[in-house]
């Protein structure tokens, strides 16, 4: 599996900005969650999703023995170290200790990524420290 081209990855993310938050939908321009986001660019970048996306919870904090986001990108993306990842990579961070990976983010410059955030939608931020030191796992899309 070859990696896709990281600056189609985040331009495709790009054209998302702006598009409001709502829990597990994954329409550019009318709503979507953090996951929902990283299908979308999917769906641009790869081509149709490969298997449907079971209903899954808010709650950043749960935790358990398997950590579903990670293995679901496994195995479908090429994974990295989270430090060796760089533009157009996808990371999954922990929100809270001993919790599982559970908020997406696609990284889209060196300092910089682009999520979806319950309240302000699709938007594109800094990655700071306190952003930075709870990616947990990296994966790049594969090419088409």
């Amino acid at each position: 599996m070859r990696p896709a081209d990281p600056d189609r990855v985040i331009a495709a993310a790009r054209s998302w900005l702006g598009t409001p938050y709502h829990d597990q939908a994954s329409l550019k321009g009318v709503g979507c969650d953090c996951l929902g986001l990283a299908r979308g660019v999917w769906r641009e970048v790869v081509g149709p999703e490969p298997f449907l996306i079971p209903p899954y919870s808010r709650d950043w904090g749960e935790t358990g023995p398997l950590e579903v986001l990670a293995e679901g990108a496994r195995a479908m993306m090429i994974e990295v170290s989270p430090s060796e990842a760089g533009p157009g990579a996808l990371v999954l961070f922990r929100m809270k200790p001993r919790a599982i990976a559970k908020h997406v983010g696609i990284l889209t410059g060196p300092d910089s990524f682009l999520h979806a955030y319950e309240r302000l939608g699709v938007i594109e931020e800094p990655l700071t420290q306190a952003w930075r030191r709870r990616i947990a796992f990296a994966f790049l899309f594969p090419q088409r």
